[in-house]
């Protein structure tokens, strides 16, 4: 008698085959049904409405000349408040494009702030107002400063480099990305290395010297009007100190001291002390000035035609801050001037 072959499951058909889907549980469901709300609510929350783009004015190519040239003789303490107020030196910026005053020239440039009494903001206030000088000359016009105060007797003339400062190139914001080396540059500004951090490690004397400076020209072919002037400074040093000024061609000693005795400015005792104080000063004086006379004749004698022609061509421009609602009117605070060494602008701007 044969055996028979047991069947297994799939034979019988009591499985279904792996063709077939099995029905989805209602937990299963569920789970579905959520992934899918996520996945669409992360779909929502993606799509953001687009904003509109934002955009940023362009900087100027020398927007930034004004604040690189170092302000010479401002005091430490107020330089903040000069670069508070957005100043607006568009004028020279404009003076080196094409058809303005420095366009193509080589041009070296300082700095000098003015105390001027301004209506601002609803109420009249004294501000420091800056000021750019231009130099237009194909070599530096001095390596020099001035040193000089109403406090000093004296009068110091020293390499600018004592005082950290020098003639460095100015770099546009086009050319900053470049070698400063391979740059033709026709800009050179005055500036000043000292940091301001480190004014407290300096003697008090050396950090007022900062605010006594002045930039240094000297012009051969104009006589100096201190070296015609016949009148001195007299400083005497006693206690209160005696300070007045003596016209040696104009005052007779005698007579000026005696009103000073009965201005109770000096003593009967201190007559002839004062007297002797005056005729050195005026002696040094005059010598200082034969001196000055001298060096100018020597220093054209030995002076290059093509220096010559340099010097006689430079023109200085003294530039202002342009007008704006942001800034006080200073429209009748502009002065010519410059300093004692470089005299009066060829035109204010």
């Amino acid at each position: 008698m044969r055996k028979r072959a047991k069947r297994t499951a799939s034979q019988r058909g009591d499985a279904p085959s792996s063709s077939q889907e099995q029905p989805p549980q209602p937990q299963q469901q569920q789970q579905s049904t959520k992934t899918t709300t996520s996945r669409a609510n992360k779909r929502v929350k993606a799509a953001k409405p687009e904003s509109d783009p934002e955009y940023f004015e362009d900087k100027r190519n020398l927007e930034d000349l004004w604040k690189a040239v170092f302000p010479v003789g401002t005091e430490w303490d107020q330089l903040d408040t000069v670069y508070q107020i957005n100043w607006d030196f568009s004028n020279l910026e404009n003076a080196f494009e094409e058809g303005g005053k420095l366009y193509g020239k080589k041009v070296y440039l300082f700095g000098c702030t003015e105390p001027q009494l301004v209506f601002f903001k609803g109420q009249s206030k004294i501000m420091y107002i800056p000021a750019v000088v231009a130099v237009v000359s194909p070599f530096p016009p001095s390596d020099k400063i001035g040193i000089k105060s109403v406090q000093r007797e004296s009068e110091e003339i020293i390499p600018m480099k004592q005082m950290k400062m020098d003639w460095v190139p100015y770099i546009p914001l086009e050319n900053r990305d470049s070698q400063v080396d391979r740059l033709k540059s026709q800009i050179f500004i005055l500036s000043c290395t000292q940091r301001r951090a480190a004014l407290k490690h300096l003697k008090i004397d050396r950090v007022k010297k900062y605010e006594y400076c002045l930039p240094y020209f000297y012009q051969p072919f104009k006589e100096d009007e201190f070296e015609q002037s016949t009148e001195v400074t007299i400083m005497y040093p006693v206690e209160p100190p005696v300070v007045c000024e003596f016209d040696w061609e104009l005052d007779e000693l005698e007579e000026f001291i005696d009103n000073l005795i009965k201005e109770e400015t000096l003593t009967e005792d201190q007559k002839d002390d004062f007297k002797e104080h005056v005729k050195k000063t005026v002696r040094e004086a005059k010598k200082a000035n034969r001196e000055a006379r001298e060096a100018r004749k020597k220093a054209l004698e030995e002076m290059s035609e093509e220096t010559k022609s340099a010097f006689q061509s430079m023109k200085f421009y003294k530039f202002y801050p342009v007008q704006t609602p942001d800034t006080p009117d200073i429209s009748n605070s502009k002065v010519p001037f410059i300093n004692r060494y470089y005299g009066k602008a060829h035109e204010v701007l």
